[in-house]
């Protein structure tokens, strides 16, 4: 599992596996899935091994069922067996419908001793983003946002119009933890008046890694093209009730949904069309509130910052398990799970 973290942001949709290979009780082989298209972890695994004879006397383990089909690479299952590894140790069946232990079935015809379910739940939560979208049909969805020590997200609008600057409520630190986060999860969305008010480039610029693809609700393209969230420097999916192609922006999708419906398990459902694992909603309050009120997420980070607005628009209320709290020098990090 250390070693399937490692691929973390780059691996999408591809699960992020660790592979460990063990030669009377010392590690001669470790690998994790390479960024999407290249190999998978038991190949980096294996192709690591210097003396490639130990490997028929072997132990395999990986944190998730080997695949059984030609996807971008060929089948993990057939090198297990062209190698003759006796014995691969497995902590999670694959839930793919592609694989859902076709690829144990293969170990076994080839001779390989199977074990399954070693660390199960330590793995259902590694593996928790890959899970979610093959067992819901949808991401993983963390939920985020800043609130004041007074509980509000954003100060009263009149402060914004003599100020039309970003309020920022948490410290430097808190902002490049944010700018982390990005770069680990494989979307990011917003609403239309956090981008009108703010201009967020949405971008994991203060963060080494990839830049997340943006998902903007805006129902009635009411966001200039000039906007940063328009550049088409990044993937981008706009979606909206309006089909005016006029307005559409280069390089940029759009996707037609229903505003007067429930929102967030329409969102769901585009964003497992385009394949994304992972959403990072950053807000505002609206659009959080809506996942909320749908009970469509998995993780809830709330940040509370040392500034007070008195009065504006009020933060969401989130009621979960609180799986951690910790301090970010001046900034509080309260961090839920909704188990």
């Amino acid at each position: 599992m250390e070693l399937g973290k490692k691929g973390l942001g780059n691996t999408a949709p591809n699960p992020m596996v660790g592979s460990v290979i063990v030669y009377q009780n010392k590690i001669i082989g470790e690998g994790f899935t390479s960024p999407y298209g290249g190999n998978h972890a038991e190949v980096n695994a294996i192709e690591s091994v210097a003396d490639k004879s130990l490997l028929s006397k072997s132990t395999l383990y990986v944190t998730l069922e080997p695949c059984s089909h030609h996807g971008k690479t060929p089948p993990c299952a057939d090198l297990i067996a062209k190698h003759q590894i006796p014995e691969v140790v497995i902590g999670l069946k694959d839930p793919h419908s592609k694989v859902s232990g076709r690829g144990i079935e293969k170990l076994q015809q080839a001779g390989c001793s199977v074990q399954l379910g070693i660390l199960e739940s330590e793995c259902r939560w590694h593996h928790r983003r890959f899970l979610t979208f093959h067992e819901e049909n949808r991401p993983y969805i963390v939920l985020k946002w800043a609130e004041s020590k007074d509980g509000f997200i954003a100060p009263d609008p009149s402060k914004r119009k003599k100020n039309p600057q970003p309020f920022w409520i948490t410290n430097t630190y808190s902002k490049q933890l944010v700018h982390q986060w990005r770069s680990q999860e494989q979307a990011i969305l917003v609403g239309t008046n956090t981008v009108l008010e703010d201009n967020p480039k949405l971008t994991a610029r203060n963060w080494k890694g990839k830049h997340p693809v943006r998902v903007i609700l805006d129902s009635g393209l009411r966001i200039p093209k000039e906007f940063h969230a328009m550049d088409g420097s990044v993937r981008t999916i706009v979606l909206t009730q309006k089909e005016d192609r006029s307005k559409h922006v280069d390089k940029v999708d759009y996707e037609v949904i229903d505003f007067s419906k429930p929102l967030a398990s329409q969102i769901c459902k585009v964003l497992h069309k385009h394949q994304i694992t992972s959403l990072l909603v950053e807000g505002g309050s609206q659009t959080l509130q809506t996942f909320l009120e749908e009970n469509l997420w998995d993780e809830a980070k709330v940040f509370t910052g040392p500034v007070t607005f008195e009065n504006g628009i009020s933060a969401p209320k989130v009621s979960g398990n609180l799986k951690e709290r910790i301090s970010i020098l001046s900034d509080t990090l309260a961090t839920y799970t909704n188990d």
